[in-house]
């Protein structure tokens, strides 16, 4: 064990919750996006990145080159178990029987894939959000470039429940994207090797305009990213908010969405 994992477990990041990572299982489909097809990344190998950490559960996210599957998903969920939820994407035609399948096999939202598609358009944003809010609580997450969060930023307010990821990316949007935090919009502090800007100066903007937005996410196994996920971004959480701010961030933030405990430990 490193230098960073002795120094914050199990102290400062008991429990750990992990609001952002893909599953990509070779049994199940896979859609190329843009030419790319990612490397095997299991359950197993899941666990065992994480095995030095007091992991508590997390979210398995749907990636572009998934579409419209959910077949992987329902096998992730039954794998890790009830402290894990999932993330889908949906086409818009998808009936509320089936929303209903899906929240009970423990999906808690949908994603609309607005950087690399995969997912349904953002024509469909509004109506999808209303419906999966009404039909089971869902909130939307958005891959989006902040950069052009402005055009979207009107219609993102009047969203019932919405989740932005990797810091939105750009620094250029920024500045709006701490604006959404303000008025409740969820951020997951996650994808750092993605950002064209300072983490640590993001992450105390974002925090000190809602103390209940960020959640964080490793991204793993960090596809197509510039630098994948290291251990130390845990640190830098810790060291950028303190560590009383830190453990909303790393846990707190995201069991109050997904409405999980925290009680019950990853296997």
């Amino acid at each position: 064990m490193d230098a960073t994992k002795r120094d914050l477990t199990p102290g400062l990041v008991a429990p750990l919750f992990d609001s952002h990572f893909h599953i990509i299982n070779y049994e199940f489909p896979l859609v190329s996006n843009n030419a790319y097809i990612p490397d095997q990344f299991t359950c197993a190998d899941y666990l065992k990145r994480m095995a030095s950490w007091d992991l508590c559960g997390g979210v398995i996210v749907s990636g572009s080159f998934q579409a419209f599957d959910q077949d992987y998903l329902l096998d992730a969920l039954q794998r890790l178990g009830p402290s894990f939820v999932g993330v889908t994407q949906l086409p818009a035609s998808v009936t509320d029987v089936e929303i209903l399948r899906l929240h009970h096999a423990g999906v808690r939202a949908v994603r609309f894939n607005l950087k690399r598609g995969g997912s349904a358009d953002v024509g469909s944003l509004s109506v999808m959000a209303a419906r999966v809010y009404e039909v089971a609580g869902w909130h939307v997450e958005l891959y989006i470039d902040s950069a052009g969060i402005a055009e979207l930023y009107s219609r993102i307010l009047e969203l019932p429940s919405v989740s932005i990821d990797h810091l939105g990316l750009d620094k250029a949007g920024l500045p709006l994207l701490v604006k959404l935090a303000e008025k409740g919009v969820r951020v997951k502090a996650s994808g750092f090797g993605r950002a064209d800007f300072n983490v640590s100066h993001a992450l105390r903007e974002l925090n000190a305009a809602n103390p209940g937005a960020l959640m964080f996410g490793s991204d793993l196994p960090s596809t197509r990213a510039p630098r994948p996920f290291s251990d130390k971004d845990v640190l830098l959480i810790v060291e950028a908010l303190g560590t009383d701010k830190a453990e909303k961030v790393l846990s707190g933030n995201a069991l109050e969405l997904y409405k999980l405990s925290g009680a019950s430990q990853s296997g």
